[in-house]
Formats: C-alpha cells, structure tokens, sequence
C-alpha cells in the first residue's frame, strides 16, 4: 500500500527542483520559464525509518524492505486549466491518480526567478489552483446529479444522498473545495460519499512552502499568509528550502547532519514530507523481522489484526488465527524476539486486537 503524493502548484515554483531533491532521482528536468515539466515525472522513495533499521541491526536478515511513496511530478497549472487551457487535461487527470496532493507554493522572493502572475502572494497562487480543482469537481457533480435526480424519483431512500450532494454543490459554489465542506462532517453517510467521490478538490493537501534559507531561518510574510490560509483549510504547513533540499540529497550522512544543524533543522524535507503524508491519511505502520528479511508494511490507523495481515497476502487475513505482537519500544530494548518471549513480551492477539504504530508481528494462519 504505497502512498501516492502529487506535487502540484503553479508554474515555475520549485515542483521538479523539490523531486530532484526529494527523490534523489536528479532527472526531472528544471528550469527558469513555466511549463518546464510536461509529462507527470514519478519516482517511488523509500520511506526513512529509523525502527526499520534498528530491526535490521538486531536481526542481521538477508534483506531490508521499507515502506515507499510514490511522488509524483506534475505539471503546472494555470487559469483555465479546468476548460483545457496550458495542460489542464493532464494536470486534472495526473492529480486524480494520487492519494494526497502536496501543494508547492512559493514563498520567497527572487527577482531572478520568473513568477507566472508577476509577483509573490501565497493566497492568490493557491486559490488558482484551488478554483481550478473546484471549477473541474463542479462539472462531474452536475453530471452526477442529473442522473441521481432521475433515480431518486423512483426510490425514496436515495433523497438524503441527493440533498447532500446538491449542499455541496452549492457551497463549491462559492470557489471552496470539497475538503472544506462542513457537511461531510454532518453526516456519515456524506463523509463516506466524498472520501469515494473521486473529486479532486476532496483529496488532502499538504501546503509546501519553498522558502530561500534566510525564510527557512527566520520565516518571513509570505509563509505567515500561507500558514493563515492552511488553518482555514485545515491543512498542514511544511516549510522547505528545495534548493538546500538538493545539498542534502548528495550529502552523506555525517555531512548531512551537519547541514541539518547548520538550518536548525531536526529533520530533512523528505521526512518532514513523508510524516506529514502519513498523518494526513490516517497511515501507521507494522513491521515483520525475520533472518529472511525486515519490513515494514504500511496500514490504516484502527486497523484489526486480519486486515492488518491481508496486506502482506489476502490468505493471512482468510485464514487468519491469531497474531504475536511485540512492541517494538520492547524489541529495542531487549534486543531480540527470543529476549521478548523470555520476559513475557510477546503477546498473543486476536481477530479483535487494533494494530499499534510500530507493532512487530508475526500471522498465523490456515487456508
């Protein structure tokens, strides 16, 4: 279950340098002038883990698997993007293809650095965007409706579907995403609606502001604008400096540190990324250890164990029996499976039990 983040945003705001950096790949094309990227560059980057590799140290396997995210570069877009204009078409479609949708917005100013529309505002670049999304979302839900309305004259009980969807249409309305809407929060049987509707304006955003290294530092205006306006979505804010991000992709891991401390910085951008991605899905992760390999498997939060096991095969989770779980603070410590068994550490759990971040387990099962 790979997670699928769509870098999105303007032309010319940092996208392809922030992948080049962010995925290490340094072959996605960028440059001083809009449309650099046309066709959508993708790149699947382990997900850094820590645990992961403090399992590798105690249990020495054959090999190491990490949990990946698929990035995906997609091409900027522009006013009109929703009636075909720039590459609205492939943008619209690319962005319906992700999980979440990491929004670069710029938040630096650089004479040298063509902007699309002239000028640096964080509010305006995202609400083209946004408009865009939501112009496209408005298109698909009138189709929607029209064929809804002739159901819902022969069955009564698909009413409440048809007045929630005509709510949300009429707060899109007014230029909101699909995400902002109070309504899906109103009621179950909306929120379960829009989190399958397919509109894009509904998927998560991360807000990534792409910062010179003095706005890293100290912040300036325009980052203040975005956090402003990322609160009034409910959204998450992730300050980068894509260009220091690009020293730190090359750099080795002593020198990397370093750089990290020389920003003041606990963390780098694809970590921050990635945890973000994580948090803005619900997502968790399990691992298994064995000599033949350790892994790390991507869940959703509140999970049971058999689903838990259905994503390493959908046998585990048919014949599920039961699962031994031990916690990985507990594997750390003691530093080995039989250590944990040793000290009664390991627990044994049923079809019931909710995988926990972190858990070491090990199915068993019968088909």
């Amino acid at each position: 279950m790979a997670l699928k983040i769509g870098i999105v945003g303007l032309p010319n705001v940092g996208k392809s340098t922030l992948f080049n950096a962010l995925t290490r790949a340094q072959n996605a094309e960028s440059a001083n002038y809009p449309f650099c990227t046309i066709e959508a560059n993708q790149a699947v980057v382990p997900v850094p883990d820590p645990r992961v590799d403090r399992l590798a140290e105690l249990v020495q396997p054959a090999k190491v698997l990490y949990n990946t995210v698929d990035f995906v570069d997609i091409a900027g877009l522009v006013k009109g993007a929703s009636r075909g204009e720039g590459l609205g078409n492939k943008f619209l479609g690319n962005i319906r293809e992700t999980d979440t949708v990491l929004h670069v917005v710029r938040c630096f100013d650089d004479g040298d650095v063509v902007h699309v529309d002239g000028s640096v505002d964080p509010r305006r670049d995202v609400e083209v965007i946004e408009t865009e999304l939501v112009l496209s979302d408005l298109q698909s839900l009138e189709n929607r409706l029209q064929k809804l309305r002739k159901e819902a004259r022969g069955d009564r009980k698909l009413q409440p579907l048809l007045e929630g969807i005509e709510a949300l249409q009429a707060f899109m309305e007014e230029g909101k995403p699909a995400s902002a809407w109070p309504g899906a929060r109103d009621s179950e049987t909306m929120s379960s609606w829009l989190a399958q509707s397919g509109l894009l304006s509904a998927k998560p955003v991360i807000f990534c502001a792409n910062l010179d290294e003095e706005g890293l530092a100290d912040g300036n205006e325009h980052l203040e604008a975005l956090k402003a306006l990322a609160a009034e979505r409910g959204s998450a804010v992730v300050p980068i400096c894509a260009r220091g991000e690009a020293d730190l992709a090359g750099a080795e891991e002593e020198e990397r540190a370093e750089l990290l401390e020389m920003i003041g910085a606990d963390e780098g951008g694809l970590e921050a990324l990635i945890r973000t991605g994580f948090e803005s899905l619900g997502l968790a992760s399990y691992f298994t250890a064995g000599p033949k390999e350790v892994r790390a498997w991507n869940i959703h939060q509140g999970w049971k164990a058999p689903q838990a096991a259905g994503v390493i095969h959908t046998d585990f989770e048919k014949g599920f029996i039961r699962a031994e779980v031990i916690a990985f603070a507990d594997f750390d410590r003691e530093g080995s499976e039989n250590a944990c068994k040793a000290k009664g550490l390991m627990r044994v759990e049923g079809r019931d039990y909710v995988v926990q971040d972190g858990d070491v387990m090990h199915f068993r099962f019968n088909v």
